[in-house]
């Protein structure tokens, strides 16, 4: 029996409400649906015994197969973007992964060559809807104080893709030809498809007021900062590319590792990217910022790539401590240039401005390899891993000094915590 001076029990926290408990649902379809369309891009290299062996391809020719999927995509973010930002997330991403995954079926009833890789990259402008969209789904479900880890979370599904790819395609290509693995990425693309239309939902759209309209202007114009965040982005895939392609023939041409070893250490490498782009997002929702926290990473890449250039020019096991660290910093800014820029943007811009940004970051991955690769073929491999952090210089300059407003206004003054019409999903 409790007295009127006794203590009272503290209240019981209540239960989330749909919205808030359905936002990590959205995050969780939202990352299954890019870790698909990632598998099938980033899937060819995984067949590449296989197509030599079945199809008698040579290795350029299987690279030129290979760049299909991303060649696709690159032409088609921005339409798809253009089209989240009109339609919604749900539909854009559910047709487009639902197209892509009747493309791979009959994918896998062509016998050219050529045609396959025609339709391989139809198939991969399909798939750039969940590029242009899955981000909008993301933040528009997140307040400002989360957005970073989310996206963070979200950006794992870029590692997770190539790590499915890796796993389940030659195992399937032995059984049951190349055909049949793509069958498998078929079948994933359509399920995740279906699961996307039942059960995703589109965040709350801006209700008309003086604030809206502000975050509906043009973003572009008047200001640089997105570019400045595009550009920045798109450098510092230099460096996560150049160590993520050409961490495993280092260690085996300058430090005699099997193939197989130096795929395990790599792969440790990428798990540890995935991490870090957990940490960063964290990071960035703490510290209220995404640009400072950008900058001082784009300068560690520069320092990490820098060292890693060092012990290639001057093998040692620290050449190998160097290369799981660069795989794993390279990676870490992706997912706070992604929340920046659709921040910056605001919600009638968002789907745009991050197909600008995909479009920017995918066509420096696709130059990095022949261009780094013609280098490290010429002069060796420090000067191409010292190229790239010269990359990662130019592009801790080009991050912004503030972090980007909706509709481009005036940081100083404009209010950086609402996307999609409200600041917290809570209050939806």
């Amino acid at each position: 029996m409790q007295t009127p001076n006794s203590p009272q029990p503290p209240a019981p926290r209540p239960p989330l409400t749909p919205p808030q408990a359905k936002r990590w649902l959205m995050l969780a379809l939202g990352t299954a649906a890019q870790t698909s369309a990632c598998a099938f891009v980033y899937a060819i290299p995984s067949l590449a015994d296989e197509l030599r062996s079945a199809e008698h391809l040579t290795l350029t020719q299987v690279g030129l197969l290979a760049a299909c999927p991303t060649a696709g995509l690159v032409l088609a973010l921005i339409a798809w973007g253009a089209a989240a930002d009109r339609w919604g997330e749900r539909v854009v991403i559910s047709s487009g992964l639902g197209l892509a995954a009747v493309l791979l079926g009959v994918a896998t009833t062509i016998g050219s060559m050529t045609a396959f890789g025609l339709v391989l990259a139809l198939a991969g402008a399909a798939s750039a809807s969940v590029y242009s969209a899955s981000g909008r789904l993301v933040m528009g479900w997140f307040g400002a104080g989360e957005r970073g880890l989310a996206m963070g979370i979200r950006q794992t599904s870029t590692p997770l893709g190539m790590a499915m790819a890796a796993l389940t395609m030659p195992p399937i290509a032995a059984a049951y030809g190349v055909r049949g693995a793509i069958a498998f990425l078929a079948v994933v693309c359509g399920v995740i498809a279906v699961l996307i239309a039942v059960f995703a939902a589109d965040p709350a759209r801006a209700t008309k007021s003086a604030g809206t309209a502000l975050r509906t202007a043009n973003p572009y114009r008047g200001s640089r900062v997105l570019w400045r965040i595009h550009g920045s982005g798109a450098l510092l895939v230099v460096p996560q590319f150049t160590a993520g392609a050409f961490a495993l023939v280092l260690l085996v041409d300058a430090r005699g590792w099997s193939p197989v070893a130096a795929g395990q250490l790599v792969a440790l490498g990428q798990g540890l990217g995935a991490v870090s782009r957990i940490v960063v997002g964290r990071w960035s929702d703490r510290v209220g910022s995404r640009m400072r926290p950008m900058r001082q990473l784009a300068l560690i890449t520069a320092a990490v790539i820098g060292a890693t250039a060092l012990t290639a020019a001057f093998p040692s096991p620290l050449t190998d401590v160097a290369l799981v660290l660069a795989i794993g910093i390279t990676a870490s800014t992706n997912g706070l240039s992604f929340t920046a820029t659709a921040e910056g943007a605001g919600p009638a811009w968002s789907g745009r401005a991050l197909g600008i940004h995909n479009t920017g970051q995918n066509l420096t991955a696709a130059l990095v390899p022949p261009v780094i690769g013609a280098l490290i073929t010429g002069a060796g491999y420090w000067p191409g891993f010292a190229v790239a952090g010269a990359a990662a210089c130019v592009a801790a300059a080009l991050v912004p000094s503030r972090d980007p407003v909706a509709g481009g206004a005036d940081p100083s003054t404009a209010n950086t915590t609402a996307f999609a019409g409200v600041g917290d999903p809570s209050q939806r």
